[in-house]
Parts: structure tokens; C-alpha cells; sequence
């Protein structure tokens, strides 16, 4: 909802300010297919070039970050803590029954508390990939860390790509606008023995493409790609406690300790205070009961 308002603010502001100056939006309404056409076709035709089929789907996908906002929110943190704290208790309650549960998570009773959490492939495969290794042997630390931290820097690299291929695309525009400008001056230089009113539209109509470029690269497309990328990053806190939680049961620590670090580690807007959370867990205690 509020990418919606920045966007009508964005265009009330600036075409609302050239009318209220005495502007006339005719010449800009008469230019702007033929303008549009070339530094947007020119701006579609460089990403397709630059740009695979994967990373061109995903990056459409990711423009609907703009809108919709982060996938993760202030339940669902309390949610992970909840569900990786029945997963460590049933650990090293039942080191043999923990495998049902991360070999066939879709099949799993714990899993299946958190619908949202089950859908999410990365989470899921980052919990059941941790706790199966554990149950292995493979429990040091500091080498899980340090594997978990490679990983999670791989995946958002991969989920970054949208706002770089955005962000390339915002960098090249004001260029393509100077591009139809010129266009423009040429198309007016051929007309130059026609009349001072009639060169003096041919000129504005030019200059409409400058402008299209720089309003479009930004007032639309960099904010695009800034605002992609602040929903990765967000995003990416959820993998992180994850992490956090995962490697502090390595340490052995108390059940409760590990999932008090990850409660810490929730960013502030959507960490659960201490009484919620213990409640939660509570409820969690009562109906494995």
C-alpha cells in the first residue's frame, strides 16, 4: 500500500508543480508514446540482454516486493522460535525420532503447526540440512557456522540479483533519455525552415525524452531497486535466526537459552517480548503434552 501512495505522490508532485507553473501537458502527452517507445523498449531490450530467462522471471517476481513489503512479520519470528524449540527439545529428547521429521518435513506433525514456515523451501531446508548433519555427528560449532554463513551469503547473493539488475537498468535510463533527445534534435534540425512555433514543439517534444529518462530512472526504477533490496535484506533475518538458534544448540546450550538468543537476534520490530514468547512456548509445552 504505501509503494501505491509514493508512486501517486511522485506523479502529483512533479506533474501537479508543471501545471500549477503554467505548464501544458499537451506536448508532453503528444511526444511521450514515441519517447516511451524508444527508452523504454531500449531500457526492456538492455535488460533482456544482460539478463537470463531465471534472473529475468525472478526479478519480475521481485517487483511485487515493492508493494506487498517483507514475506516475514512479527508472528512468524515467534513462529520459527516456537517450532525450532520443539524440533532441539525432540533432538535431545529422541535423537532417532527427530528423523521422520527433518527427512519428510511435509509429512512431519511439528512442521505442520507452521503452514507458512513449511512453504518456505529455503527455511525448511536450512533447519532439516542442520539437524540431520547433527544427528551425524557432524555438531562442531564452529565449522556448522561457518557452513550455514556460506550458504546464507550464496542465497542472498542469488535473491540480490533483482535489485542489481534494477538498479543497472536505473543507471542506463537518464543515458537513453539523452539518446531520444538527440533523436529528437535531429528530427527538429531536418524541420528548420519551418516557423519559430512550430520548431519551438519540435524542441519540447526532444526534450520530453531527457526528462522521461531521469523521471523514470529516479522516481521509479532506482526506488524499484532500493526497495527490493531493503526486502531481501529484511528478509534475510529470518535465515539468520535460524542460524543463530541452530548453532547456539550446538553449543549445547539450555533449550530455552538457544531460543532466547534467537529472540534477541529478531530484529526490534518484530521481536516478541519475553512474556509473549514464554507463553507461546507454553502452549507448545502443553499440546506435545
Amino acid at each position: 500500500m504505501i509503494g501505491i501512495i509514493g508512486i501517486l505522490v511522485i506523479f502529483a508532485m512533479v506533474f501537479g508543480g508543471y501545471i500549477a507553473a503554467g505548464g501544458k501537458l499537451g506536448i508532453i502527452l503528444k511526444a511521450l508514446p514515441f519517447e516511451m517507445m524508444m527508452i523504454g523498449g531500449a531500457a526492456a531490450g538492455a535488460f533482456l540482454i544482460s539478463n537470463d530467462m531465471a534472473a529475468i522471471k525472478h526479478t519480475l517476481k521481485d517487483v511485487g516486493k515493492v508493494f506487498k513489503g517483507p514475506k516475514w512479520k512479527h508472528d512468524d519470528y515467534r513462529d520459527l522460535l516456537c517450532l525450532l524449540f520443539e524440533l532441539i527439545r525432540l533432538a535431545r529428547q529422541n535423537p532417532v525420532a527427530i528423523e521422520e521429521h527433518v527427512e519428510e518435513p511435509e509429512n512431519s506433525s511439528i512442521f505442520s503447526k507452521y503452514p507458512k514456515i513449511l512453504g518456505d523451501s529455503e527455511a525448511i531446508s536450512l533447519i532439516s540440512d542442520t539437524l540431520r548433519s547433527a544427528s551425524m555427528n557432524y555438531d562442531d560449532p564452529h565449522q556448522v557456522e561457518e557452513i550455514l554463513e556460506k550458504r546464507m551469503d550464496a542465497t542472498m547473493h542469488h535473491a540480490m540479483h533483482s535489485s542489481h539488475a534494477l538498479q543497472t537498468m536505473a543507471d542506463g535510463l537518464p543515458a537513453l533519455g539523452i539518446v531520444a533527445a538527440v533523436l529528437g534534435v535531429i528530427k527538429t534540425m531536418a524541420a528548420i525552415d519551418q516557423p519559430p512555433e512550430i520548431l519551438g514543439k519540435m524542441i519540447g517534444g526532444a526534450l520530453v525524452g531527457t526528462f522521461l529518462g531521469v523521471f523514470l530512472s529516479y522516481g521509479l526504477v532506482g526506488p524499484f531497486a532500493g526497495k527490493v533490496k531493503a526486502v531481501v535484506e529484511e528478509d534475510g533475518h529470518f535465515y539468520q535466526l535460524i542460524r543463530e538458534v541452530l548453532v547456539a544448540n550446538l553449543h549445547n546450550h539450555a533449550t530455552n537459552i538457544c531460543i532466547e538468543v534467537g529472540r534477541q537476534n529478531t530484529p526490534s520490530h518484530c521481536r516478541p517480548s519475553f512474556n509473549e514468547l514464554e507463553e507461546a512456548l507454553k502452549n507448545v509445552k502443553q499440546s506435545a503434552a
